[in-house]
């Protein structure tokens, strides 16, 4: 079938696509046209990678809009998001307009009302449905890219309420579901009431095998010769047979999945002797450029060790690196710059990366819950797997486990070679998925009453599996109770029907797409420092000379404020022990009732303020962060921590015996440290080093911090028993971590261009704010930006100086070395970090 005589397309699309070298459509493409989806039929398209699946959704997406239609296409990751505008972006030329959204879930995205395709993540699509966005209701062509991943508990959920929520929206919706192959298409296709095309086509053949020995066994029953030498790594000696066996006149690229950051990087490393011996002189010299790249991304260890590797033609990825790493990274892969990139399993999940061969070198991972090292699941072998063979590049593609013996072998060919993947299952019947998606239903109006709420989840793909009528229910009616304690929504009982509404605050917690148990630690902490301060203004405000209450201070020298408490006077020497229920924080804010005998601040300031680690910690210790690993001797640090800086919290602390709770409460402070250290301008690579964590992992926390004290902010703003001064304090704390500069720094970071570390350089020189940009010596500013003029220029003219040309201007000599010698490095709070220049 020739694309060219396809109707329903826009006009020339189909002669595009032939020019685009599609001279025909692939088998499951075909299917796909009989099945309906050029005529607004559903289709579940379960099919092997590269089997030409996009191609499907497009010419959904694109019949759908010469309808007068309008499509949305979903994706699980963001740097997919960004991929495929890209690839859709070359429709344009047929007038279909693109956009893509992924970011800031408080918005309504409004301005995505004029494009024709929209592309999104699924909790950017949840949170547009929560905000009311307009153009949701003009959809009638809606894609989920990996839609197996509904069988992921964390984020599987959101995709199946979405995909619920749009279909009840909008009647007639077409549906295309895009799927590897799984055990139970089947059911999806019943869920979404489509047609479905499963397939084991492929355009390039791929062979699945095991290596033992010397040779690699393949499931078709053949074999290839790849001798290992004693001493000689297994992996190394696969990854240089795919280079030095030539098709096209060019060896061929591998992938190596391995089970962590530190396997991986290690790997990449090790496998350096293999790529660098086999690189040209231009290759060579493209590679010191990519690497310099690399290392003006950020200044941590992990970049160094990353650019090293790029120099020798080899690289690691995973997700503690920062965004602009992996895209290098993924992009000189695909130029074959790149020789081999050592993963994770996350590079599996849709990004295109493809390889000539892949070598899964760990099918076992560590699960905390499992107690240990957990075989991997067949659907995520699989997906590795599909990894190689690149269409258009290479004639075929091997995937190659490592086994140690025969024994070995036999296991992985039963275990996952010729094993079909797992059924997909729902992960929805789970209280900590269901809070959030039982507010937002009933908050956004899709359900009014307890049995409304139970018949739109009977839509969800749990219903459709579960044979236990009941278990929704159970759990629905515990989630209910839950927002109810906590005023997010009302319960009304009227002729025996049970009505629920949305409170504001519940409203408030939809739209800001916050876990609720989130918005109630942080509501719980917020009303607890204002009953703290108001103890402790009772406390100062008694007349010395009353004897009702005395400050007992410990005796032993150097004990930190904090550790004193107050007592009614002449109670004994006993009084500043703490009663055995002091310490159980509950987060009832009936406890907090304003006697002076509970307030534990410096008696020098009974008003004391919200600091930013109390909010950091306050944000940490909720389920929408996920907090750093306690790590061995991290224990007895952040216990010294913790008890040193004791009245900075916002609730009671767990006591040491509460094992998990308090282990839990150190956890959050681990990672509260890092978010102070990152706002008091300590270099990257300190906070890298000192935490145990990589550039990403850190822009991650700082991008989460953000988000959720943005929305702290908007709920010291709302509710009762909050007040104003919370709200500045908590406005502070967030644009310190969103700047990651402390506050003396907070109007220049805000300046377009400027950042944490260029805010630092222009501070030392002597301009300290907006206003002294558009004042300053033109000399100076150049100076302390070390002579960059266009860069100088550019924030010159957004801080709204009338001529920002630096045309004739030299920069100051001094101020340059004033700079320099102020953002040097040192935990001083002078130290800077590449990754604070976002602009």
């Amino acid at each position: 079938m020739q694309p060219s005589s396809l109707s329903g397309l826009p006009a020339g699309v189909g002669e595009a696509l032939e020019s685009e070298g599609v001279a025909e459509l692939y088998p499951p493409q075909e299917a796909a046209v009989e099945a309906g989806v050029l005529d607004g039929e559903s289709l579940v398209a379960a099919v092997p990678t590269a089997s030409g699946k996009t191609l499907i959704a497009e010419l959904a997406m694109l019949s759908a809009i010469e309808r007068g239609g309008k499509a949305l296409y979903i994706v699980p990751l963001r740097a997919l998001a960004s991929e495929k505008k890209t690839e859709f972006e070359r429709w344009e030329e047929f007038d279909v307009t693109v956009g893509v959204s992924t970011g800031n879930y408080e918005s309504d995205g409004e301005w995505l009302g004029s494009r024709d395709i929209i592309v999104a993540t699924s909790e950017k699509v949840d949170s547009l449905i929560r905000n009311g966005a307009p153009w949701i209701d003009d959809l009638t062509c809606v894609v989920s890219d990996e839609v197996h991943l509904v069988n992921d508990a964390g984020r599987g959920p959101t995709l199946e309420v979405t995909l619920a929520k749009l279909r009840k929206v909008n009647a007639g919706l077409q549906t295309v579901a895009l799927s590897a192959t799984v055990g139970n298409a089947d059911v999806i296709a019943d869920w979404l009431d489509a047609e479905l095309v499963e397939s084991d086509w492929r355009p390039i053949d791929l062979r699945t095998g095991v290596h033992f020995g010397n040779a690699i066994n393949f499931d078709d029953g053949s074999q290839r010769e790849v001798p290992v030498d004693r001493g000689e790594d297994q992996t190394a000696r696969l990854v240089a047979d795919a280079l030095d066996t030539e098709e096209d006149g060019q060896g061929g690229s591998s992938l190596v999945f391995v089970n962590s950051r530190r396997n991986a990087e290690s790997a990449a490393r090790n496998l350096t002797d293999v790529t660098g011996s086999r690189l040209t002189t231009d290759e060579r010299d493209r590679l010191r450029e990519l690497a310099a790249e690399v290392r003006g991304v950020s200044d941590t260890d992990t970049a160094e060790d990353l650019a090293d590797a790029v120099e020798q033609g080899a690289a690691f990825h995973h997700a503690g690196l920062a965004s602009e790493h992996r895209s290098l990274i993924e992009d000189a892969f695909r130029d074959r710059l790149i020789k081999v990139i050592s993963a994770t399993p996350t590079l599996a999940a849709g990004v295109n990366t493809p390889a000539r061969r892949v070598v899964v070198r760990d099918w076992r991972r560590y699960d905390g819950e499992f107690g240990g090292m957990k075989p991997l699941d067949v659907l995520e072998i699989h997906q590795m797997c599909g990894r190689a063979g690149r269409p258009g590049l290479d004639p075929y593609g091997e995937a190659v486990l490592l086994a140690n013996d025969a024994d070995g072998m036999e296991e992985l060919f039963d275990r996952y070679v010729w094993a079909d993947p797992e059924p997909v299952r729902s992960k929805l019947a789970a209280e900590p998925a269901l809070r959030t998606h039982v507010l937002a239903t009933v908050a956004s109006g899709f359900a009014a009453t307890r049995q409304g709420l139970l018949d739109f989840l009977d839509n969800t793909l749990y219903a459709t599996q579960t044979d236990d009528e009941g278990r929704l229910a159970a759990v629905t009616d515990t989630v209910l109770e839950y927002l109810a304690v906590n005023e997010f929504i009302d319960r009304e009982f009227a002729d025996g029907t049970e009505r629920l509404s949305a409170t504001g605050i519940g409203h408030t917690v939809s739209r800001l797409y916050l876990d609720p148990m989130s918005a109630a630690e942080m509501i719980d902490g917020l009303r607890d420092a204002r009953a703290s301060r108001e103890a402790g203004a009772a406390a100062d405000a008694m007349p010395a000379d009353s004897g009702a209450y005395e400050r007992v201070t410990p005796e032993a020298d150097g004990d930190e404020p904090g550790f004193g408490t107050y007592r009614p006077a002449g109670d004994g020497d006993d009084g500043d022990e703490r009663g055995p229920d002091e310490n159980e924080a509950d987060g009832d804010p009936s406890e907090a009732d304003g006697d002076p005998s509970e307030a534990d601040g410096d008696p020098d300031d009974a008003n004391p303020e919200l600091t930013p680690l109390g909010l950091y910690h306050l944000v940490s210790r909720t389920p929408d962060m996920y907090e750093l690993y306690l790590k061995s001797g991290d224990r007895e640090t952040y216990t010294e921590t913790c008890y040193e800086r004791e009245h900075e919290f916002l609730g009671d602390v767990p006591s040491e015996y509460e094992d998990v709770r308090f282990e839990d409460w150190l956890a959050a402070l681990k990672t509260a440290r890092l978010l102070e250290d990152w706002a008091d301008e300590v270099d990257e690579d300190r906070i890298a080093e000192r935490y145990g964590v990589g550039p990403g992992d850190i822009r991650g926390k700082v991008d989460s911090a953000e988000w959720l004290l943005r929305a702290a902010e908007t709920l010291a703003s709302d509710v009762d028993g909050v007040d104003g001064d919370a709200v500045l304090a908590v406005r502070r704390a967030r644009k310190r971590v969103e700047y990651g500069v402390r506050e003396p720094l907070l109007d220049l970071a805000g300046v377009r261009n400027v950042g944490r570390k260029r805010a630092r350089r222009l501070y030392e020189a002597g301009i300290e704010t907006r206003a002294d940009l558009r004042e300053a010596d033109k000399s100076v500013v150049l100076g302390a930006l070390r002579g960059r003029e266009k860069t100088a220029e550019r924030i010159l003219e957004h801080a709204g100086r009338e001529d920002p040309s630096m045309d004739e201007v030299t920069a100051d000599a001094a101020a340059s070395a004033a700079a320099t010698a102020g953002s040097s490095g040192g935990d001083g709070g002078n130290g800077q970090s590449s990754l604070g220049d976002f602009g």
